[in-house]
């Protein structure tokens, strides 16, 4: 294999911002570099932002960043180096060291996200988007070889042999490549507790399979509740109608899987419902009726 050239840069030319002339790289201006579309990976102002931009005032922007000519619009577009543009914006540079390189779209996705999803500190949102990306970019360029829908409810709609691709490639295995990607279909608010480990990735992996309702009445019960069981997962999803789920239903399953201080919850499955209900009654109607014989026997204690 070829030996890369070395790549000089004089710290105190671009610390001022002045063009200067590298072996296998251009100084572009910031201001003609866009973002990647959609990139899923945070560039956030924190303490190793304030070092990096301490680094580069006092010795220059070290390795160059890569992009690709925006076509038909003017400019580049940012493949891989967005911490080292947005600190050198930071540092006052008005040229930054780039690798100009024409790519497809999805030669472009898989190169981002080859580029940052080795990083030492990654989201679980940043590592599950950007798997996704690259998935369905190797998908299109055809490296997807299992054409058949076997995988449908496991792999999300992708392939193993493709989960198993881009596993080797970032050091996971196809199963937890596809656990990642089940996190995409989180709403949300759920994927940012999952950030801030709020919600363990197995539990949110479950949820993922419930509807974007649903979801918003775990995050609603969460937030009141400070936090969820695996029991209370499991008992909504041995519901036997959980596609026609009301929120009382919910709450109450939810209630009923987990013990109280007071001695137990109360679970009313749905077998115990059909024996005071006929059996094709709309659930809204059923809660309906329960809420009203509810508040009845609440004024009635009065």
């Amino acid at each position: 294999m070829a030996k890369r050239p070395e790549i000089k840069i004089d710290p105190m030319d671009e610390f001022f911002g002045i063009p200067t002339s590298m072996e296998g790289s251009a100084m572009v201006k910031i201001k003609d570099i866009y973002p990647f579309k959609d990139h899923p990976f945070k560039v956030l102002d924190d303490e190793k932002m304030d070092e990096l931009v301490e680094s580069i005032k006092a010795n220059g922007v070290l390795s160059p960043v890569l992009v690709r000519p925006r076509t038909p619009e003017q400019g580049y577009e940012m493949i891989s180096g967005h911490r080292r543009l947005h600190a050198s914006k930071k540092a006052g540079l008005d040229y930054i060291p780039a690798i100009i390189k024409e790519m497809s779209d999805d030669e472009a996705t898989i190169a981002m996200v080859d580029s940052n999803v080795q990083r030492e500190e990654i989201l679980p949102s940043e590592r599950a988007w950007s798997l996704r990306m690259k998935m369905d970019a190797m998908r299109r360029q055809g490296a997807r070889t299992d054409t058949d829908e076997t995988c449908r409810t496991e792999c999300d709609r992708l392939g193993t042999k493709t989960a198993q691709i881009v596993g080797e490639s970032v050091g996971l295995k196809a199963r937890q490549v596809q656990k990642y990607i089940r996190l995409t279909e989180l709403i949300p608010p759920l994927l940012s507790m999952v950030d801030n480990k709020e919600i363990p990735i197995s539990m949110a992996v479950d949820i993922s399979y419930f509807s974007q309702e649903v979801q918003e009445w775990f995050y609603e019960y969460h937030r009141a509740n400070k936090g969820i069981k695996p029991a209370q997962i499991k008992a909504l999803k041995e519901l036997q109608n959980i596609d026609n789920i009301t929120k009382y239903t919910f709450t109450a399953t939810m209630n009923g899987a987990v013990p109280n201080k007071y001695g137990g919850g109360v679970n009313l499955s749905e077998r115990k419902l059909n024996a005071f209900f006929p059996p094709r009654m709309a659930a809204k109607e059923r809660e309906r009726i329960i809420i009203e014989l509810l508040t009845k026997w609440k004024e009635e204690q009065k």
